[in-house]
């Protein structure tokens, strides 16, 4: 049971960097200096919320939808990798004296499934930005930037 708290610590730690959700996004802006990188791309979220404002058409609604599943199944995926290696990890540090070259090795497999869902978590929002017309994106960023 304590195995798998701690897992859980681990896993919820790690991806509690690299899932933010527009309130989060918000709350970081109002404490943080401008993030040039989440200021030049629309989270899924915003445009889900938003498609009346900004005339999301049938086709970029259904090129959207795919793009989504495709990436919620690769995320997934990558989730369960991330919490596997995790587990391995707080494995080898419940040993009276851990190995540190062994934790070490296994926290770079862990940091690298972390990376990996970051990595395709911006190339979604790459293909969703791309998808959008540029009247569209001035439309969200006036959006974005009146919920600030």
């Amino acid at each position: 049971m304590k195995s798998k708290i701690y897992v859980l610590c681990v896993v919820l730690f790690l991806a509690g960097a690299a899932i933010i959700t527009a309130g989060a996004m918000h709350a970081q802006q109002q404490q943080q200096p401008k993030d040039p990188i989440a200021d030049n791309l629309f989270p899924p979220e915003l445009i889900m919320q938003n498609q009346e404002a900004i005339n999301l058409t049938e086709e970029q609604k259904s090129s959207l939808k795919i793009d989504l599943r495709q990436a919620q199944t690769k995320f997934t995926e990558l989730q369960w990798q991330m919490e596997d290696q995790a587990e391995k990890m707080v494995a080898l540090l419940k040993q009276p004296r851990p190995d540190e070259q062994q934790v070490l090795a296994q926290l770079d497999k862990v940091l690298n499934a972390e990376r990996e869902i970051k990595r395709e978590q911006i190339g979604l929002m790459i293909r969703i930005k791309n998808k959008l017309t540029p009247e569209q994106q001035s439309r969200l960023i006036a959006i974005r930037n009146k919920g600030r």
